[in-house]
């Protein structure tokens, strides 16, 4: 009897320890179900923006430099030195252009002067025409009245012949000579023009940023002399991602941050949106001007810029962790009948702050997983812990 009752309590104890074991692994076992936290869509504005780090640099940078070989005579700038446009920088030295201008002017002058004597001589062969063909023609009716002989005639008809030529002749001359006077003068305005540019001239309003020679180097043609920054073209070159950036027009509201002031925000707008992405990292340069510059901002100042985008009125949408990649698709788990259901989710718009609008895929109805305690797969038994209401 007692053998038989030991028995019993034995096979007792085993059963209960046994369903002790079960359910500890339906509750706590692998075949217990997921805890999951879950939301449903929500329906709102959302402000959609991108957010990019850049550069403050300028839009008109200019290198000044002579064009022609030779030696730096004077510099009349610093670096940050304040430049107005057609203000001289400095100069090369001209070795000997002065002197080859001033041979030019004087070659001009003693031109001019050859012009006058040609002239002259020009206005002399005319009279000297004029009065052999009157002589001529006093002749020729002489001999009609029998008065002078026919030979005489003839030479005074040859005289006018030969002061026509000589007219040709000077006129001629006077021509070539004004031809020359024109050479001379084009050789002048040559020589002016290579003094002029040796003279480095700024080209715009702006500042020095770069002193790189100093009077008296050496500097090859198309080498920078000095470097120059127009301060009213700054604004902030800045990498942007390219997903989601088709959204991209001009004169779209921006945030600047500068690192230099990270807690002042600085108005901008996007002024250029370049044609050219980088595939490597996947970005794209959006050029975002300031609608004030700040005062002594210094260029190459690194700064976090957010782009506002059109505002996307009372969209559907859910928290960018209820989005999940599966099987190579976008999607989000739902919760049909305490299992895990997995449906493909097409999205549109992204905010920073996490929310993505939901195109198609998911009804206001469905409850959809935002965490899980472990990755989950089709089918699988769901407990939820807290499900956020429907906003």
């Amino acid at each position: 009897m007692q053998t038989g009752n030991r028995r019993f309590i034995y096979l007792a104890f085993l059963g209960l320890v046994l369903i002790g074991v079960i359910t500890l692994i339906m509750i706590k076992g692998p075949l217990a179900p997921v805890s999951v936290q879950a939301v449903q869509l929500r329906q709102s504005d959302l402000e959609p923006s991108l957010f990019g780090i850049g550069t403050v640099e300028a839009r008109r940078s200019y290198t000044i430099g002579p064009t022609r070989t030779g030696k730096l005579q004077q510099l009349l700038v610093d670096h940050g030195d304040q430049v107005v446009a057609g203000q001289l920088l400095g100069q090369m030295d001209p070795v000997d252009l002065p002197d080859r201008l001033q041979s030019a002017q004087l070659t001009i002058e003693k031109t001019e002067y050859l012009v006058e004597a040609a002239q002259a001589q020009l206005d002399e062969a005319k009279n000297r025409y004029a009065q052999a063909k009157r002589e001529d023609q006093r002749y020729r009716d002489l001999v009609k009245k029998k008065q002078v002989s026919h030979e005489a005639a003839e030479a005074k008809a040859t005289d006018a012949l030969t002061t026509k030529d000589q007219v040709r002749a000077a006129n001629a001359n006077l021509e070539g000579t004004r031809h020359d006077l024109q050479r001379t003068q084009s050789d002048l305005k040559a020589l002016q023009a290579q003094i002029d540019d040796l003279r480095l001239i700024s080209p715009a309003t702006g500042v020095v940023t770069a002193r790189e020679a100093e009077p008296g180097s050496l500097v090859i043609s198309g080498t920078p002399v000095l470097r120059i920054v127009d301060t009213a073209t700054l604004w902030v070159r800045t990498r942007i991602d390219q997903h989601g950036s088709t959204g991209l027009v001009f004169d779209l509201p921006a945030e600047i941050y500068l690192r230099s002031q990270p807690d002042t925000a600085l108005k901008g707008k996007v002024a250029r949106i370049e044609l050219i992405a980088d595939s490597l990292t996947e970005e794209r340069w959006i050029d975002v001007a300031f609608e004030q510059i700040p005062e002594g901002v210094a260029i190459g100042t690194l700064a976090n810029v957010t782009i506002m985008l059109p505002v996307v009125e009372q969209a559907q949408w859910l928290p960018a962790a209820a989005l999940q990649n599966f099987g190579h698709k976008m999607g989000a788990w739902i919760i049909q009948e305490n299992r895990a259901h997995f449906v493909p989710v097409k999205t549109g718009t992204r905010t920073l702050d996490g929310k993505v609008q939901v195109l198609s895929g998911i009804s206001s109805t469905d409850i959809v997983v935002i965490y899980s305690d472990n990755p989950l797969s089709e089918g699988q038994h769901l407990k939820v812990k807290n499900r956020e209401s429907k906003k």
